[in-house]
């Protein structure tokens, strides 16, 4: 019998309300408001906003705490999973020390939850997408950042204070690009603002040899350079632009050879960045990995793009609550 449930996508410019049901192999989308956090109004204001888009959601289906089973929140790190509170997120200024779930559990009487939004997003892709019927999982964002959840023997495993998974904050080496506080650090290689930082450099090399560079031809060109910007010039043969898909691909792959020894996953999902610019970084990584990773641990673990694409969130919000069930 499908259960009812509701969601909230907390992010830092934009919140979503979702509507949605237990399915067979899944889970159903049913209705969605999407609104702007508008986070520089302050805490009471997005939390009041946030409120009246569930009220409107409730009334408009006519829900109420006897028919809606759980109410799940994905939202940005750091926050504590056990005591339901949301502790300083760097992309919600002003969030400081919220206890979410109570105020949801208080207000409309639901069993509530919260996830940070990898480990949601890992529930979404291990019940709705790319790592349905497995039992080890990785999910691993590459966009804005890098980060994982980790599905492992059949649950979700957030580590003593919520912090497993921090996986962006390795140092992949001595030097190299920024990312999460720090020069040489996996994100630094394997995010969007590292393939930015990995083109520039490039980009700098070959200026400074005298030769020019198709996809970035003047310092205004330079400043505003992006991983789309250089996956398009990869796709259209550029060879600084494939240097540089190169050298995340490679990194990429030297990470994954590590959680792979380590964790022995079925399979590997990989969104955002991965699943629009796999062809370009695919080729690379599973090479360090044929060389890097323990033969018996490779052997079984599938590398998978993300399948939910822009509905992970959506569907990210409504796993918490359905794991809550």
């Amino acid at each position: 019998m499908a259960e009812l449930l509701l969601g909230l996508d907390i992010g830092g410019t934009k919140c979503t309300v979702i509507h949605g049901k237990t399915g067979d192999g899944g889970l159903d989308i049913i209705d969605r408001f999407t609104f702007p956090t508008e986070t520089h109004l302050g805490l009471e204001h997005s939390l009041g906003t946030i409120f009246s888009h569930i009220d409107l959601m409730i009334g408009k289906h006519g829900l109420s705490s006897g028919k809606v089973k759980a109410l799940g929140v994905s939202c940005g790190g750091p926050l504590d999973s056990k005591t339901g509170i949301v502790m300083s997120p760097p992309n919600l200024p002003g969030w400081d020390n919220v206890p979410l779930v109570k105020l949801l559990t208080d207000r409309y009487g639901i069993k509530s939850g919260i996830q940070n939004d990898a480990n949601a997003c890992a529930l979404a892709e291990w019940k709705s997408g790319a790592g349905r019927g497995s039992e080890n999982m990785i999910f691993m964002t590459f966009g804005t950042g890098l980060g994982a959840g980790l599905i492992l023997n059949g649950r979700l495993y957030s580590g003593t204070n919520d912090m497993a998974g921090e996986i962006g904050h390795i140092r992949m080496c001595s030097a190299g690009p920024v990312g999460y506080g720090k020069a040489g650090s996996w994100e630094g290689f394997c995010s969007g603002s590292g393939i930015a930082q990995l083109a520039r450099t490039m980009v700098m090399e070959k200026w400074q040899m005298g030769e020019r560079v198709s996809f970035c031809k003047t310092r205004d060109d330079f400043d505003n350079l992006n991983a789309q910007i250089v996956a398009e010039a990869a796709i259209r043969g550029d060879e600084t632009a494939l240097g540089v898909y190169r050298t995340s691909g490679e990194y990429l792959g030297r990470g994954l050879s590590i959680l792979i020894d380590i964790l022995n996953p079925e399979v590997i999902v990989i969104g955002s960045i991965f699943a629009r610019s796999g062809k370009l970084l695919e080729p690379h990584t599973l090479r360090i990995i044929e060389a890097e990773a323990l033969a018996l641990s490779r052997n079984v673990c599938r590398i998978v793009p993300a399948q939910l694409g822009e509905d992970l969130g959506d569907y990210a919000a409504l796993s918490v609550a359905a794991n809550l069930l």
